[in-house]
């Protein structure tokens, strides 16, 4: 669906296309270079999600977070893969390669929100 481009759109998916990270909408208020209030953010979000722009991840304590997944190269690829939550520096990313999983026979998945938690890539070489 075509809507119309407003300089907030702009500003919200700008922010979004050169993170490397998902954001908050608290992260994505603070961030951006122009004072949007908080419902009109909100609802700039959505519609990105409503058009597969942006996905949403619910991190195990219920925030939500948005990104552009930039390897995702079909619409139903932005909603159904996992995203992994590191605990050091608590950023969240999408996972690039498939996680694995089963279920029950007789069940047929539809859909998936998985968060999975630990340590980072980066974090880990800072540790290890």
């Amino acid at each position: 669906m075509n809507r119309r481009n407003t300089p907030t759109k702009e500003a919200v998916l700008n922010l979004l296309s050169n993170s490397k990270k998902a954001l908050s909408q608290d992260a994505i208020e603070k961030q951006l270079d122009i004072k949007i209030n908080r419902a009109t953010i909100y609802r700039v979000l959505n519609r990105f999600c409503e058009d597969d722009m942006v996905h949403r991840i619910v991190a195990e304590d219920g925030k939500q977070y948005f990104a552009i997944c930039k390897k995702c190269e079909k619409p139903e690829d932005v909603q159904y893969h996992f995203h992994f939550r590191c605990l050091s520096c608590d950023t969240i990313e999408c996972l690039q390669v498939p996680v694995n999983y089963a279920v029950p026979n007789g069940y047929r998945v539809q859909g998936a929100n998985c968060v999975l938690t630990g340590t980072c890539s980066d974090c880990s070489q800072v540790v290890g």
